[in-house]
């Protein structure tokens, strides 16, 4: 069921007059409702305007942005990073950049729509296929280097923290791209993400493409790689024709480190409260250190909402693909919200 709203959901949402408990969306550190969030971009925006049209390559330039991205690159661990406008737009840049001959692509099972192609390059079902089908490659006569592209977080709990099945692969051959968006600022060192996950399975090489606006609460992307690989990409038509993220947005995240790390503490917390006080865990697919609940009980989802809680159940990414119900802990959430959730979901057996 679809419901309309005018305002940015926080820890409530109200329907048709009624408030309700929200536990859905990808606000995992409760940001864009946050007072001094808001402030510290109001500030930048008044600095650098709404929003900056122009390309990177342009003769005039902001700072801010290399500010930020040797921030961020520093933070993942990687040799470099570039921003861009949107996590979706990162995906397609890279996923675009390597469809030539000279590379063949693989699909995990549950990669993101933002690192598919138009083309119908077919996604693996299972990873023992795919290992399969990268050994074949590699065993045949074409000389093209494997890419495999997967989501780091896929709600499963098939991928992170131990990606068992990535380890299958000859990772030593493959280039691989992960997009990091729902790991990125709530997980790992610092919210750093996977980066050094991946990059302890010794990949041939390792490209990260991330949103920087569920963890870090703004709308921008990024492209985590080497020095070499980030640099062709910023000579690329795509890079210099495309209008950047706005400066404004950069820079509340780099001045926003500390308020992201005690947001990240109240996250563990709320998770925590929540697995002390919930008796059925089995009913959920859900990662360590992570606050998505995933389940596919559709009488629960209708319980909860008459009970005054709406989590998030939608198809997706369209209409023909199936459907996703997920609980999502917040650093906004109070312990009373959480108790409460874990109450409803404790009782349900007997609705």
């Amino acid at each position: 069921m679809a419901h309309y709203i005018d305002t940015f959901p926080g820890r409530e949402i109200t329907i048709k007059g009624k408030d309700y408990l929200y536990f859905g969306g990808t606000s995992y550190l409760g940001l864009q409702t946050d007072g001094e969030f808001q402030a510290t971009l109001i500030g930048n925006i008044k600095k650098y305007g709404t929003n900056y049209g122009a390309s990177r390559n342009s003769n005039v330039r902001f700072s801010i942005y290399k500010e930020t991205e040797q921030h961020l690159a520093d933070l993942v661990g990687s040799d470099t990073c570039v921003t861009l406008s949107s996590g979706y737009l990162a995906g397609q840049f890279v996923a675009q950049y390597f469809d030539t001959a000279k590379y063949k692509l693989f699909y995990a099972p549950n990669t993101h729509s933002a690192l598919h192609l138009a083309t119908n390059i077919k996604q693996a079902v299972t990873f023992a296929s795919l290992n399969i089908a990268v050994r074949e490659h590699l065993h045949g006569k074409s000389k093209s280097i494997p890419v495999v592209l997967l989501d780091s977080i896929d709600f499963s709990g098939a991928h992170y923290p131990d990606f068992e099945g990535l380890k299958q692969l000859p990772l030593d051959k493959v280039i691989l791209i992960a997009d990091d968006s729902h790991a990125i600022g709530v997980i790992g060192s610092s919210g750093g993400g996977v980066f050094g996950i991946l990059k302890s399975l010794n990949p041939k090489e390792l490209i990260v493409s991330t949103s920087l606006g569920k963890g870090f609460g703004i709308q921008a992307g990024a492209i985590f790689g080497t020095q070499d690989r980030i640099g062709q990409l910023l000579r690329t038509p795509f890079f210099g024709g495309a209008s950047p993220a706005a400066p404004a947005y950069l820079a509340t995240l780099l001045e926003s480190k500390e308020l992201y790390s005690g947001k990240r503490k109240q996250l563990v917390k709320n998770i925590a409260c929540f697995l002390d006080n919930v008796k059925q865990r089995k009913r959920f697919n859900f990662m360590e250190g992570h606050p998505a609940f995933s389940y596919s009980d559709v009488r629960l989802t209708n319980y909860l909402f008459e009970h005054g809680i709406i989590i998030t159940d939608f198809s997706y990414p369209n209409e023909h693909a199936g459907l996703k119900s997920r609980i999502v802990l917040s650093a906004h959430h109070t312990k009373k919200d959480i108790l409460d959730l874990a109450e409803l979901i404790n009782t349900y057996k007997s609705y």
